[in-house]
């Protein structure tokens, strides 16, 4: 029976190299078959330079026949949609405002109680009036939030609940 078993390994084909394949990038790791003879390091950057490329070319090809592959969707939903969303420049626009927020945001430096300035770190509470607190001053009591908690909770629970009005009966 073993000499059945080994008939099937070599049938298949599915044997070892005798020893070690040596990457072919010389980067001093071990390859296999199935990555091409690269390590994985090696192989998983030569499949991103493949991908870029193919994204190059084909940007390359849009360009040249006049138009982008983003161009033919908008003009398809276009068609569909009445109104349609943002244009590129709007989105353009937002994408700038929001990342001069988030370089405002990294120049402020750690992050401080707004009530007594103890640094905070990452334990800080943010509230939702917007200011990062301490575990003292985390309470809305304890620092004088100006959220309206109420007036909230009112209008998720008139959101979560609309109201059901019934037709009148007609009387017998």
């Amino acid at each position: 029976m073993r000499k059945i078993r080994k008939m099937d390994h070599n049938e298949t084909g599915c044997q070892a190299p005798d020893r070690p394949i040596l990457c072919v990038n010389n980067c001093g790791f071990f390859g296999s078959a199935t990555t091409r003879n690269m390590c994985s390091k090696c192989h998983k950057e030569a499949v991103l330079k493949e991908q870029h490329a193919n994204i190059a070319a084909s940007s390359i090809e849009n360009i040249v026949n006049g138009r982008s592959s983003k161009s033919k969707e908008t003009l398809i939903t276009g068609a569909i949609d009445v109104n349609p969303g943002p244009t590129e420049a709007e989105v353009v626009l937002s994408s700038n405002s929001t990342a001069g927020q988030t370089s405002e945001t990294k120049k402020r430096g750690p992050s401080r109680c707004t009530t007594c300035g103890k640094r905070v770190g990452l334990t800080g509470f943010s509230c939702r009036c917007g200011n990062i607190f301490c575990a003292a001053h985390r309470y809305s009591e304890k620092h004088d939030c100006p959220f309206d908690y109420r007036a909230a909770a009112q209008t998720a629970i008139a959101k979560a609940n609309p109201i059901i009005k019934a037709e009148k009966l007609d009387k017998i």
